[in-house]
């Protein structure tokens, strides 16, 4: 019955019905069993607000079962924040000292993705409710037993009532997304040996369908562990082959050759392994070995023996003359070795994802660093990494610890009725963003007013009947946990109003007075957060996205530059092998920091931010941005692996003015997106003209194959950037109107 009323709903609320349903069975059942059926007002309590807490004040991404799972994972840090509430309340100094740390601590923990960020703001308020006085250590017993019920309670009705099916997995997109490299691949090996339009648009819906903003929240791969890294690296590999194979020089109608259809064959069959991987768990290591040797040969053939010390072309070991290839040919094989480290970076990734420290696909630890490292070691990494200004989840959790610590201060100091009111209204109206939080305060303020106009006519005309209050109070819950999360913070903050005057007219003898008390305890939490969301980092992410993702491209030009100055060499002569150049571990933390800030930037999604994005960059791609990062490091990386030939001077002139072609542009992109005080107020970024993509183009005489290997790791760079060219113009004409108030 339930399930065909809810079917009717419109889909919004249908959802929210749902989980008002299993929050409104988890509270009344812990509240009623302990009031009225023990006896234990204590534990009635904090069953409820167990319940409330994780149900309704968190928002855990999943289905049912995942909540679920979430939320039993939590108990034990509930039991540790009540106990050390109940302790800390002793006085008002080790109370607000105790906010400050675990206020900062658990909002941080976001970090860790979308789940824990999820259940922070619950966890919070199991620290806020038990650190009011009194002080009463002898009741930590039933505070923990009623905790323990409501969330117990809460788990089991998330698992039997929101069972349905969930959101396609990230896993299950990431193999869809290897399928289609196949197909790709079979259709480049078949006459007419070539991709057709509807072929290229496939692969790239299916690229676009591993976007983080195309995804659940829930199913992003954002956790610092081995698993989830070589998840979201999975995705990334996914997409840099589905593009390869989508620009590959095509020959159409004319056979690939035997090598060419090894190779291709090879990645055909670890595509289609890696997504049995990911679906099933079998290793995909026979087809990874297959595509790596044929891999090896392709370069080895089309790298040819070293030129005799005449330079006429025969080795010098008296063998056979090394096969001679056309600029085209080796352009098309640079292609092709570009398509198997992708397809092998795939391979490597799906296994780690899968069966994390155990894969048995080779790993290497340059480009899969995190492998062999411990979850405590990778955790440690992940808040290293964040553990700065520039990081929005360390602006965040600064923010939200100030503002808690400031109430519980005013609270403790003006002993505030029913003060941990006023630290749920902070908790629920602070928002990363000067306008998002004027706006909610505007509207939580009107809501609370209304809600308390409502309760205190309610308390005037019941009066003291708590058997009135006790059969309305779940009805308002349901009714509170359907509407609300829909219509907006002001009206949940009205109905939550009626709701916890309705909850302790049942603890003790009500008067009109707690709808007064109410409203200023609002008041003072939404004034207090208001000012902390004014002071500290008042636009979100939105400006520290631009910043990050600007940083990112200074980063990889200085690695472009020295990259190509590495593989051509003194005077175009070979130069020493290097495991790296200068600036690798700066781009890897710029792009964490970028991949952040992204995240965040996602997850502010008010109508107010997302017009706000439609005006200012209305095509910007965020995600080339970290495609360039990661292709910067990538590519870097294999060009720089021995054995190192010698270019020549005009390839070796030739690839030095590629990557500083890119560099250069690179460093306009970023300009756009992060002027400089003295950085004119519009930067003109357009895409590649045809002079800069004829450059491409160019065919040294002599050029080897390590040369149309840069080539083409420098065009696919050209190809990322020219994504983000696209909304050039309408990002530096927004950074042109920013005020004077710079970053240092």
């Amino acid at each position: 019955m339930w399930g065909a009323l809810v079917g009717r709903l419109p889909t919004a609320y249908a959802v929210s019905a749902r989980r008002a349903l299993t929050v409104t069975l988890a509270a009344a059942a812990g509240f009623y069993l302990f009031r009225y059926g023990l006896g234990r007002p204590v534990a009635a309590t904090y069953a409820l607000f167990g319940a409330v807490a994780l149900g309704g004040l968190s928002r855990i991404p999943g289905n049912g079962r995942v909540r679920s799972g979430i939320m039993l994972r939590a108990l034990p840090v509930s039991w540790v924040l009540v106990t050390a509430g109940t302790c800390l309340s002793v006085r008002t100094w080790s109370a607000v000292a105790g906010m400050l740390v675990i206020g900062f601590t658990l909002a941080f923990a976001a970090v860790g993705g979308p789940r824990p960020a999820g259940a922070a703001p619950g966890l919070q308020l199991l620290y806020i409710l038990p650190s009011f006085p009194p002080y009463d250590p002898g009741s930590l017993g039933e505070r923990l037993t009623g905790t323990t019920t409501g969330v117990l309670v809460l788990a089991a009705a998330e698992a039997l009532l929101c069972a349905g099916p969930g959101p396609t997995t990230y896993r299950e997109r990431a193999a869809r997304g290897a399928l289609a490299a196949a197909r790709c691949v079979a259709l480049l090996v078949a006459p007419p040996y070539a991709l057709a339009g509807t072929d290229v648009e496939d692969a790239r819906r299916a690229g676009q369908s591993l976007r983080a903003a195309t995804v659940p929240e829930a199913e992003r791969p954002a956790g610092p562990g081995v698993r989830a890294r070589a998840l979201g690296h999975t995705g990334l590999a996914v997409r840099a082959l589905l593009t390869r194979l989508a620009q590959l020089p095509a020959v159409p109608g004319r056979d690939p050759g035997p090598d060419t259809a090894a190779l291709l064959g090879a990645v055909a069959g670890l595509a289609t392994a890696t997504a049995t991987c990911l679906r099933s768990g079998v290793p995909p290591t026979v087809e990874w070995e297959r595509a790596a040797a044929a891999r090896a040969h392709l370069s080895a053939l089309s790298a040819g023996p070293a030129p005799g010390p005449a330079g006429n072309g025969h080795p010098s070991d008296g063998t056979a003359p090394a096969p001679v290839f056309p600029p085209a040919v080796l352009r098309r094989h640079a292609a092709l070795l570009e398509i198997a480290d992708a397809a092998l970076a795939m391979g490597t990734a799906a296994d780690l994802a899968v069966h994390g420290r155990r894969a048995t696909v080779p790993v290497p630890l340059g480009r899969f660093w995190y492998a062999s490292r411990s979850a405590p070691v990778l955790w440690w990494h992940r808040l290293r990494g964040h553990a700065g200004r520039r990081s929005v989840f360390f602006q965040n959790a600064v923010r939200i610890a100030l503002a808690l610590t400031a109430v519980r201060l005013v609270a403790g100091v003006d002993t505030l009725p029913h003060g941990f009111w006023a630290m749920l209204a902070t908790l629920t109206i602070t928002r990363t963003t000067v306008n998002q939080t004027w706006s909610t305060v505007r509207l939580a303020l009107v809501g609370t007013l209304a809600g308390a106009l409502l309760t205190a006519g309610i308390l005037l005309a019941v009066g003291p009947d708590t058997a009135v209050y006790a059969a309305v109070l779940p009805l308002w819950m349901l009714f509170g946990f359907t509407v609300g999360p829909v219509k907006g913070v002001g009206w949940a903050q009205g109905l939550f109003t009626v709701l916890v005057a309705l909850v302790f007219a049942q603890l003790a003898p009500p008067t009109w007075r707690l709808a007064e008390v109410r409203l200023l305890d609002v008041l003072v939490g939404s004034a207090i957060g208001a000012v902390f969301g004014v002071l500290a980092w008042p636009r979100g992410a939105h400006d520290e996205l631009r910043y990050a993702a600007a940083e990112l491209l200074r980063r990889a030009a200085e690695i472009v530059v020295a990259t190509s100055a590495s593989v051509a060499g003194p005077d175009g002569t070979a130069a020493a092998a290097r495991s790296g150049v200068p600036g690798h571990r700066s781009l890897q933390r710029a792009v964490i920091l970028a991949e952040s800030a992204y995240a965040q930037y996602l997850s502010e999604p008010t109508p107010f931010q997302l017009s706000r994005r439609r005006a200012e960059l209305p095509d910007m791609d965020w995600q080339a941005t970290l495609m360039a990062g990661h292709h910067t490091l990538w590519g870097s990386d294999r060009l720089l692996e021995p054995p190192v030939t010698a270019l020549g001077p005009a390839a070796a002139r030739s690839a030095g003015a590629l990557g500083e072609r890119v560099a250069g542009r690179m460093l306009l992109v970023s300009a756009a997106l992060d002027p400089g005080d003295d950085t004119p107020a519009s930067v003109p970024v357009v895409s590649p003209d045809a002079a800069a993509l004829a450059a491409f183009r160019a065919e040294p005489p002599g050029a080897p194959r390590r040369y149309y290997a840069t080539e083409s790791w420098l065009s696919s760079l050209m190809t990322d950037l020219a994504r983000i060219a696209r909304a050039g113009a309408a990002a530096a004409a927004a950074a042109g109107e920013r005020t004077t108030g710079r970053r240092p």
